[in-house]
């Protein structure tokens, strides 16, 4: 007997198989721990395996972030590449531009394992900088103008970065540092004077594509190594699904600092779209970033449940063309059904720094009535564990583990936290899973259910912020 009020009917089966399986356990073996003793059976452990598996990849690709551009490149020349206020650049002038900077920087010593700071105010300018690290074989640290100087300087400090790409108006916000300067505007004359012939980067699949510094319980920022395949495969799957191509135009707010900037940056770069980078004053004021979505024409935009609020409080009317990419933090019902009226489709964004970006992916339907995780990426795990990294049963509680081609090296120079935080997987002698520190619980229908952290981290705008860093 049960109350038809709270329990749906399938419900109380499972709670009645794992009953069954738990007594037959303990009859078997009545010496095992309780803790220890099985709730699920074979098929249900392996159906709980299988959900959380995301389809293989299908693509052959460049093995580097920059060939991947450079092979869009070849293929749209002349189409514009990126917009930033009256300025345009096609896709052959940024790849031009980017080659005369990546051979500026390969006489500095920059290549492959190098970590290159990039200190840069959002415009065209930002994406030559980016791209020519890249192309040089070095990994990029970006490094926000805007952050507290001390902050700069100790990841600066942190990433051994001897060389740094900036501008004039930002060199003297930059504490000093022994690192040598390149400004793209100070030294236009000089990059100018490169060739600009394409060339072949000497970076492979397992380099470092960037390392990005996200809060540190220590009190310290810790970097995320993010190697070239793990973008590649994180991208590839993003074309598919929420899907981006030549026709779209993607407006670009999110700063470099924050991880999902790589989709804003990247993804438009590598399937032939136009990405319309938005001012830092633009990004924070809902009525300019209303005016710019109209005047650009956009298609495609990414932000945090924060902006589209920012945008939707404005009195946004929307638009039927644009796909509306929301993550970064938990977010619900309340933004999402304005916004399913308001634009062609809705997307809920899942996913850890560690991970490379997002990891799960899921439409967001007016059915659905709540906003939930699904839909793990090409080449990706999710599993729901328990504290001995065994799945958890339908409806239980248990942290999120994620395996696959995205997760990160680790951390950067910081091997006891990298072998805290990724974990051998107990499913794949040879795979290493990343702990999130989420809570989660599957549902019946095979999505999940956010239910908060399992440590003192919060989020805000977007941002993970860490207590023991305020403290």
């Amino acid at each position: 007997e049960y109350n038809s009020d709270l329990f749906e009917r399938e419900t109380i089966r499972r709670l009645l198989g794992h009953y069954e399986t738990l007594l037959a356990g303990a009859v078997a073996e009545p010496e095992r721990a309780i803790s220890r003793l099985p709730l699920m059976d074979a098929s249900e452990h392996a159906r709980l395996l299988e959900i959380g598996h995301g389809p293989a990849a299908t693509d052959e690709a460049p093995a580097t972030l920059s060939g991947l551009f450079e092979a869009q490149v070849a293929r749209t020349p002349e189409a514009v590449a990126v917009a930033f206020e009256s300025e345009r650049l096609s896709y052959r002038e940024l790849d031009q531009r980017a080659n005369r900077l990546a051979r500026h920087l390969q006489t500095l010593g920059v290549g492959p394992g190098e970590l290159v700071g990039l200190c840069l105010e959002r415009s065209a300018e930002m994406l030559v900088g980016l791209l020519g690290v890249l192309k040089a074989g070095g990994a990029y640290v970006p490094l926000d103008p805007g952050f507290p100087g001390e902050r700069l300087a100790y990841m600066l400090a942190d990433a051994g970065v001897r060389v740094l790409v900036t501008e004039e108006t930002l060199r003297e916000g930059l504490s000093a540092h022994p690192a040598e300067v390149v400004s793209l505007d100070g030294d236009a004359a000089r990059l100018a004077a490169y060739d600009a012939d394409p060339f072949v980067s000497p970076a492979a699949a397992e380099d470092l594509a960037y390392v990005i510094y996200t809060s540190g319980s220590t009190g310290r920022p810790k970097g995320v190594e993010i190697p070239h395949r793990a973008v590649i495969n994180f991208l590839q799957s993003m074309e598919r699904e929420p899907g981006l191509g030549p026709e779209d135009v993607l407006l670009a707010v999110t700063t470099l600092s924050f991880d999902i900037a790589v989709l804003e940056i990247f993804l438009p770069l590598t399937c032939g779209a136009q990405v319309v980078i938005a001012s830092r004053e633009s990004a924070v004021d809902a009525e300019a970033l209303a005016a710019l979505i109209s005047s650009a024409g956009v298609t495609a935009m990414q932000a945090t449940p924060t902006t589209w609020r920012l945008l939707l409080e404005s009195g946004w009317s929307g638009d039927s063309q644009i796909k509306a990419m929301i993550g970064g933090e938990a977010w619900g019902w309340d933004l999402a059904a304005p916004l399913i009226e308001r634009c062609g489709s809705v997307w809920n964004m899942y996913g850890p720094t560690e991970t490379t970006i997002w990891s799960a992916v899921r439409q967001v339907q007016a059915e659905d009535e709540r906003v939930s995780i699904s839909g793990p990426i090409a080449e990706t795990q999710l599993y729901v564990l328990d504290e001995h990294l065994q799945p958890a049963p339908i409806g239980v509680p248990g942290e999120l583990y994620i395996g696959g081609a995205g997760l990160a090296r680790g951390y950067w120079n910081r091997p006891e936290l990298t072998a805290e935080r990724f974990v051998p997987d107990p499913f794949d002698p040879d795979g290493r899973l990343y702990r999130t520190g989420d809570q989660v619980r599957y549902r019946a229908d095979g999505s999940l259910e956010f239910m908060g952290r399992l440590d003192h981290q919060v989020k805000l705008r977007g941002y993970r912020i860490e207590l023991g860093e305020i403290e």
